[in-house]
């Protein structure tokens, strides 16, 4: 087993990316408060991974050749098609379709003409996500501003509203299961269970490789890279995000940190913290101690993405410190997910 093991930064400066609605006793009806958690230390910001989801689905979508999987509703609940032989999100971010046994939802079924494609479901399938993520939280606690406007172009009072804002660096946790990729498993197990029965006949009848010990069947080499490739590019190009039109913060990550390792368990997720300024650090002691505790996890090198004009003043003793290591590379953000792509493909043993 094999994982993409790593962290991002979003550079927050002024910003509201992720809205819980209207704050309740607030002086102003139209009051919008940012998600955030509360501690003894103060206030900080998050975006939840639903959200950062959200946004990778969107870029994947507009800006790489993502297939996406088609989404019925059904009454109170909605699910995609659940074939993760053909549609890419179904197969690295996961699904869980039961459909409705109602008379009802029979009835729905039946009359909806957007299904007329749709794979026939005769028992339940879900497929835990190959791609996992953390929410995303401020490295430091902040303060919350409250930022008051009126709309007054029209006659008569004025409205006023009023919403919240930060400024703050955020840290993402991910994880992708390399061997689970393009990997579809009909074992009868909650969350294990890809492929009912139709599925595992179109898994056949597309000659997917049979992993008969594991009671699974998967797609060709190149099919698993290039998914993972359009995954990686969809991080490295992220949009999104509440109150652009007022905030336009820029959510591409200007650093990130990645390697290849043979655990699921994040090694990176202490490799930044913060000074006495509440200022982003990167803590090259406690990568040292990541190089010599895990070095027979890790299965690539590590790969620093980093954004010049970010952390400018920490660069070259970071740099310096990547030169002693030899195993240690920095460069754009964007470089560092394309190289990874390069060393993926080059590696088969590392998605086997």
């Amino acid at each position: 087993m094999s994982f993409i093991t790593g962290q991002l930064l979003i550079d927050a400066p002024a910003s509201a990316l992720n809205n819980l609605g209207n704050i309740a006793g607030e002086r102003n009806q139209n009051s919008v408060g940012i998600k955030h958690i509360r501690t003894k230390e103060g206030a900080f910001p998050y975006v939840s991974a639903q959200a950062f989801r959200y946004w990778l689905r969107e870029v994947l979508e507009e800006k790489t050749d993502w297939v996406s999987s088609p989404v019925y509703r059904e009454e109170k609940i909605a699910y995609t098609d659940a074939n993760p032989i053909d549609w890419w999100d179904d197969d690295l971010l996961g699904y869980m379709k039961a459909p409705s046994k109602k008379a009802s939802g029979k009835k729905s079924r039946e009359d909806d003409t957007s299904r007329e494609n749709e794979l026939a479901t005769v028992d339940t399938v879900t497929r835990i996500s190959p791609l996992r993520v953390s929410t995303l939280v401020s490295l430091a606690p902040v303060e919350i501003t409250n930022d008051f406007g009126v709309m007054s172009r029209q006659e008569g009072n004025p409205v006023p509203h009023e919403h919240q804002f930060y400024r703050a660096t955020l840290q993402g946790l991910l994880s992708l299961d390399l061997h689970a990729v393009g990997t579809f498993s009909y074992k009868n197990r909650t969350g294990y269970r890809n492929l009912d029965t139709v599925r595992t006949e179109l898994a056949v009848s597309r000659k997917l490789d049979h992993l008969e010990n594991e009671k699974s069947y998967r797609l060709p080499h190149a099919e698993r890279v290039n998914r993972i490739g359009a995954l990686l590019d969809g991080l490295a190009n992220l949009e999104g995000g509440a109150k652009q039109t007022l905030h336009y913060t820029d959510v591409a990550p200007p650093f990130v940190i990645f390697s290849v390792t043979k655990g699921g368990n994040n090694i990176f997720g202490r490799a930044v913290g913060v000074n006495s300024k509440r200022q982003p650090v990167i803590k090259t002691a406690v990568l040292d101690e990541i190089l010599e505790v895990y070095k027979d996890e890790l299965l690539s090198d590590v790969y620093i993405g980093w954004a010049k004009g970010y952390l400018d003043e920490q660069r070259s003793t970071v740099e310096e410190w990547a030169a002693s290591q030899g195993n240690v590379h920095i460069a754009h953000p964007r470089q560092v997910f394309a190289t990874l792509v390069e060393k993926i493909a080059a590696n088969p043993d590392w998605i086997a």
